[in-house]
């Protein structure tokens, strides 16, 4: 069984964890009502998905 030889110190630790980073999420606008949404998604706001109406509110 592998055992380490030394402790991996805290430093060390961290460095490796530096690219443990949430994302922020790649909103567009609407473009019919100019709301920020998330991309191939139809708008909450006005129900509208690439020009057309698709729910009605």
């Amino acid at each position: 069984m592998a055992v380490p030889k030394k402790r991996t110190s805290k430093s060390r630790k961290r460095k490796r964890r530096t690219h443990w980073k949430l994302k922020s999420p790649n909103l567009i606008e609407c473009s019919n009502c100019t709301a920020q949404i998330l991309p191939h998604r139809v708008c909450p706001e006005c129900g509208h998905y690439k020009g057309k109406e698709i729910t009605s509110n």
